[in-house]
């Protein structure tokens, strides 16, 4: 083969083969310990198997979810702070296919940059095994490209892939709500992965950096307090799907509780949902209070301290909320199904913390 004077090489074009090894090869053993009934969790395939059989389903239906990190990566990327986005990534994806009453089984992401550094793309990768094991799922797969020109140095992107599986007679959310059903919410352990374009505006217009001290959290400095990974609520839900009686669940994503709660209600009912039910974090005041946010803002922004809700029977609400108690979970009775005109919709009463 003739080699032609002066020709360039890929790694002169701005891709690194020998640095997309080395992540390969580093990521391995975090795989590896995400294995579980159905997957070893192994690299290096084209595709990732899982069997289905193995994992105990009889008559499954398969569901699947994909989302990212969104401009919350900004904030990882300005604080030098790596290793809690991938938790993020798990949770955004997995949350959404548990509402189902699906158990999430296997994992792919795909991390995307402009030069490829292994230690940051490895400390990403730590937390995406972790969120892997937190949900109970399988990391089989993914893909890293290094694309020079689309990123800036330092910059880059993440999306996740999860798909589990519910028995057919199993799907969530049930037909057979009820007015009076409660409605139960599962407290956030902060903002998640929604809302950071208004967060990101707010921070810059007060003046302080990631450095700086985090005005609702003691000992912490800002950028760590704002990258606090998203809640994964797999394993209480699927001990209440399990255990309980549970007629649909919400996970509390981009536009809140107005937009989110009413998705999993059939039409002819509304959700009662009582702002005083629930200690408003303070990380959700100072929001408020920096940005000048009003509350129905605020509340079709973030999740405001739910980041998912539970529909169970009046007469089981008690057993529920010790299952998800029992579970690790903080949990509120925060409203109730009332009767609706047409298209489901949330009815506030009283007020915030704000």
């Amino acid at each position: 083969m003739n080699t032609p004077k002066n020709g360039l090489t890929y790694a002169q074009a701005g891709v690194d083969i020998d640095a997309g090894d080395a992540l390969v090869e580093a990521i391995k053993p975090l795989a590896k310990s995400t294995a579980r009934p159905g997957a070893d969790a192994s690299l290096g395939g084209f595709g990732g198997l899982f069997d289905l059989k193995a994992a105990g389903f009889k008559d499954p239906l398969l569901v699947a979810g994909t989302d990212g990190v969104g401009t919350k990566l900004k904030v990882a990327i300005e604080s030098g702070i790596h290793d809690t986005v991938g938790i993020d990534l798990v949770a955004m994806s997995v949350n959404d296919i548990v509402v189902q009453g699906a158990e999430p089984l296997l994992f792919l992401d795909y991390f995307a940059t402009g030069k490829l550094e292994v230690a940051m793309a490895t400390d990403v990768v730590k937390g995406i095994a972790e969120g892997c094991r937190k949900a109970g799922c399988a990391l089989v797969g993914g893909e890293t490209a290094e694309m020079p020109g689309m990123y800036a140095r330092g910059d880059y992107d993440l999306a996740g892939f999860a798909i589990g599986a519910v028995e057919r007679d199993q799907v969530l959310p049930r037909r057979d709500m009820a007015v009076g059903d409660v409605v139960l919410g599962l407290t956030s352990s902060g903002v998640h992965s929604n809302g950071f374009s208004l967060v990101r505006r707010i921070v810059a217009e007060s003046g302080l950096s990631y450095e700086s001290p985090a005005p609702f959290a003691k000992g912490e400095a800002l950028g760590r307090a704002l990258l606090a990974p998203t809640r994964i609520y797999v394993k209480s839900a699927l001990a209440l799907i399990r255990q309980g009686d549970v007629k649909g669940f919400a996970h509390i994503t981009g536009g809140g509780l107005t937009e989110n709660a009413p998705r999993v209600v059939p039409d002819d009912f509304d959700i009662e949902i009582d702002l005083g039910a629930w200690p408003l974090p303070p990380l959700f005041q100072w929001l408020a209070r920096s940005g000048g946010v009003d509350e129905r803002e605020m509340l079709r922004t973030f999740n405001c301290g739910i980041g998912m809700i539970a529909i169970v029977p009046a007469d089981k609400a008690d057993d529920a909320i010790a299952i998800l108690t029992a579970a690790g979970e903080h949990v509120y009775a925060i409203g109730k199904l009332i009767a609706g005109n047409g298209e489901p919709t949330v009815r506030y009463r009283g007020r915030t913390s704000l």
